[in-house]
C-alpha cells in the first residue's frame, strides 16, 4: 500500500536525517530488486559469433550487431531498443546471417539488389543508428525493400506478390554475377512483391495473408516460367509471407500485436494445387509475418518503435488447430513489423 508522505516541518534535524537515510536505504534496495528481476528475465548471451543481426527500416536504413550481443529474453519480454531512426521512418527488416556472406535485397518492383554483409554499417550498441543502403542502389522513386534473403541458402527463390501471384527462379540467376537491379518480376501479375523464401526444390509452398489466410501446395506445381496464382486473395486482403514447408514442419506465426502461435503443418492440409482460397491460420487482426522454425531455434521480433526481442521457439506452444496465439512481444502500444528466425550451432 503506497504512504502519503507526512509534513516534515516541525520535525527535529536529527530525526528528519534519519528518516530521509531510511527512504535512501528503501529505494535503493528497490532498485536493486528491480535489477535482479530484469536480469533473471535475460539469459546470458550466447558465445561470441559472427553471425549478425541485420535491421532495416521502411526507408532502407539499415545497421549490423553481432547476434551474441542480443541476450534472451522470457517470452512476452518487451525486448530492448534497437536501430535508432527518425520520426519519419521505422524499423521495417530483420536478417540473420554470417559477416562473411552476401545478402540479396528484393524490392516491392522485383528487382533484387546484392550486399555483402561486411558492408553494412556495424555497431557494437543495441541501440544504435544505421547508415542508408538507397543511397547505394538505383532505387526508384517508388521502390522499397520488401525482403532479405542470405544468398546461396537454396535451389529456389518463391517470389509471392500481393494478390497472391508465386514465381519459382532457379538460384543460379542469383550468383555473384547478379546485375544489381534485375527484374524478376512484372507488377502487373498480381502486384507488387510482398515476401520472399528459399526453397529446396522438393518442398512446399505455405503462403499466408494479413487477415491470417494461408494455403500450402507442392512448390514443383509452380511452373518454371511466369509464374502462376498461389492464392485467391479477397479485396481487401495482401500476401504477406511466404515460406518453405514440410509436412513436418512448424510454422511460427505472428500478429501485430505481439501474440504468435507455432502452426503445426500436419494440421493444415495441404492443397492438391495452387490457387484456391484460403484457410484461416490463427486468430489475428493483422498478422505480420510467418517463418518456419525448429525447436532449439531463436526468435527475433522487431516492433515499430524500435525494440527487438530474442527467445527461445520453445517457448511457444506448436498447435495443430486455430488459436488466439500467446503474448510473445509485450507491445504495449507498439506494433510488431518484422519476425526472423536463428538456428543456433549445436
Amino acid at each position: 500500500m503506497e504512504l502519503e508522505r507526512p509534513d516534515l516541518s516541525n520535525v527535529s534535524p536529527d530525526v528528519l536525517a534519519y528518516i530521509e537515510a531510511l527512504e535512501a536505504a528503501l529505494l535503493k534496495s528497490k532498485s536493486s530488486q528491480s535489477t535482479r528481476r530484469r536480469s533473471a528475465e535475460v539469459e546470458p548471451s550466447e558465445p561470441p559469433t559472427t553471425q549478425q543481426v541485420i535491421t532495416i527500416s521502411q526507408r532502407g536504413v539499415a545497421k549490423r550487431t553481432a547476434r551474441h550481443l542480443y541476450g534472451r529474453q522470457r517470452r512476452s519480454g518487451i525486448g530492448v531498443f534497437d536501430l535508432e531512426v527518425d520520426e519519419h521512418d521505422f524499423p521495417a527488416h530483420i536478417a540473420v546471417a554470417d559477416e562473411s556472406e552476401r545478402l540479396l535485397l528484393f524490392s516491392n518492383l522485383g528487382r533484387v539488389f546484392p550486399l555483402a554483409v561486411a558492408d553494412i554499417h556495424q555497431t557494437d550498441e543495441l541501440r544504435a543508428p544505421g547508415e542508408s543502403l538507397i543511397s547505394k542502389f538505383p532505387f526508384h522513386g517508388n521502390e522499397h525493400i520488401v525482403g532479405t534473403l542470405r544468398a546461396e541458402a537454396g535451389q529456389y527463390v518463391v517470389l509471392a506478390s500481393q494478390r497472391g501471384w508465386v514465381q519459382r527462379v532457379a538460384a543460379s540467376y542469383f550468383g555473384k554475377s547478379l546485375i544489381p537491379g534485375m527484374s524478376f518480376h512484372d507488377v502487373k501479375r498480381g502486384g507488387q512483391i510482398t515476401a520472399v523464401t528459399w526453397t529446396n526444390g522438393s518442398e512446399e509452398i505455405f503462403l499466408a495473408t494479413q487477415q491470417a489466410q494461408g494455403i500450402r501446395f507442392r512448390e514443383t506445381q509452380v511452373p518454371a516460367r511466369g509464374g502462376c496464382l498461389g492464392l485467391r486473395v479477397a479485396p481487401d486482403d495482401e500476401v504477406v509471407a511466404v515460406a518453405s514447408v514440410t509436412e513436418s514442419s512448424g510454422v511460427f506465426v505472428v500478429g501485430h500485436d505481439g501474440k504468435g502461435t507455432i502452426r503445426l503443418m500436419s494440421g493444415f492440409r495441404m492443397n492438391k494445387a495452387p490457387g484456391a482460397g484460403g484457410k484461416t491460420i490463427f486468430k489475428s487482426d493483422q498478422l505480420i509475418g510467418a517463418v518456419t522454425v525448429q525447436e532449439n531455434d531463436d526468435i527475433f521480433i522487431l516492433a515499430q518503435g524500435g525494440k527487438m526481442i530474442r527467445f527461445r521457439a520453445s517457448e511457444v506452444p506448436p498447435k495443430t488447430g486455430v488459436v488466439q496465439g500467446v503474448n510473445c512481444m509485450e507491445v504495449r502500444n507498439d506494433l510488431v513489423t518484422a519476425v526472423a528466425v536463428a538456428t543456433l550451432e549445436q
